[in-house]
């Protein structure tokens, strides 16, 4: 039996690396000499750069950046030399998870440090700089990452602001830089996986700015300052990008890198597909499932996720699609509608949820070798 395995991870609980593993343990109850082919997975988020040095050689460079809210930190960033490609992960600068509770406050916090690696990539030699985007802790539409190629942000009365999502709608006069330090062949791609506008009811702060610790007040506020942005980049900029389809990724990032430094858009799970060898792979061999899976399945997981990926591409090649979760907020008949063989929910609703998170290796086990065992 040939199986190949594909999960997210189990944010707070487990990697994808570790899923994989649990994953494994189950497979290998059921069936000892099952043929197991593991695969780097990522939606242009967390977990990006593993994912892409689990299939590139690259080199892992370091570099002194600032985090969320100006502390010097060291983070890495990828950079192929032969093919001058560098990767960048937003969450190792500019995340959340650098946080502590008390720390997460999307109208102070910004993306300078993100910035900083941009610019280290450049220096390094890069000429097609990837972004990954997700788990980020700020809200300032990518204004932290401009401001470190040389723009700055004045307000009313030509005061420099600095690039928070607090002053967004302070902003305005948007002062360009007279040399911009990227060399003109280099390309930035910016890569996600969310279909978000900059504003509004869908946008980045109306959508995701309170998991980064948002008041409802902050949120109007952060909200308004993103349609202001939009208004200043248009009228001074020439750049109408904030309807577009992932402009609010990551506090409205991709649309910071779209306006001030050029970028495109990619979506990361087609990315992450591409540099595995995912879709290859089904083709040339006949595989008897695929597992996927990640932490909460919800509304959100069939909405450019990788889930949604794997699932298209495996059903293409006629493989059956397995995804394993910790929580299934979703209709299952609703999900197996769509093509899934089965979702698994590990999580036991008579226990709490410290104990699953402590527990999912054994849950995540245990799930697939009761469902390889009950379709011998």
């Amino acid at each position: 039996m040939r199986i190949a395995l594909i999960p997210d991870k189990f944010k707070g609980s487990l990697t994808a690396t570790q899923v994989c593993d649990a994953m494994e343990a189950g497979i290998r109850e059921a069936y000892p000499g099952a043929e197991i082919r593991r695969f780097a997975a990522s939606d242009g988020g967390d977990g990006f750069l593993e994912a892409v040095r689990a299939v590139r050689p690259v080199e892992v460079v370091q570099a002194l950046v600032t985090d969320p809210i100006g502390r010097e930190i060291t983070a890495p960033f990828l950079y192929d030399p032969r093919t001058g490609d560098a990767f960048i992960e937003m969450a190792k600068a500019s995340g959340m998870e650098m946080l502590s509770p008390g720390e997460r406050n999307p109208m102070r916090t910004d993306t300078r440090g993100t910035g900083q690696l941009i610019l280290k990539a450049v220096q390094r030699g890069a000429r097609h700089i990837f972004v990954g985007l997700g788990g980020s802790g700020t809200n300032d539409g990518g204004c932290g990452i401009a401001s470190v190629f040389g723009y700055r942000f004045l307000d009313r009365d030509e005061q420099a602001l600095l690039p928070a999502g607090g002053n967004l709608e302070r902003i305005a006069h948007i002062v360009q830089p007279k040399d911009l330090p990227i060399p003109r062949q280099v390309r930035i791609t910016a890569v996600n996986d969310v279909n978000n506008p900059l504003w509004g009811p869908q946008g980045a702060a109306q959508v995701y700015a309170a998991q980064k610790g948002a008041s409802p007040e902050d949120i109007h506020r952060l909200d308004a300052g993103l349609q202001n942005l939009e208004e200043r980049v248009r009228e001074q900029l020439g750049v109408d990008s904030g309807s577009l389809p992932g402009a609010g990724a990551a506090g409205g990032t991709a649309f910071g890198l779209k306006c001030f430094l050029g970028a495109d858009f990619t979506s990361g799970t087609n990315l992450v597909l591409r540099l595995n060898g995912f879709e290859h792979y089904l083709s040339k061999h006949k595989t008897a499932y695929v597992f996927t899976g990640e932490g909460r399945i919800d509304a959100q997981t069939l909405n450019g996720k990788l889930i949604q990926g794997v699932l298209q591409l495996a059903s293409a090649q006629k493989c059956p699609v397995v995804a394993i979760c910790g929580k299934c907020d979703a209709p299952m008949d609703a999900l197996k509608s769509l093509g899934f063989e089965a979702v698994l929910e590990v999580s036991d609703p008579r226990k709490s949820l410290d104990y699953a998170m402590a527990h999912a290796h054994e849950l995540v086990a245990e799930a697939v070798q009761g469902f390889l065992q009950q379709n011998k």
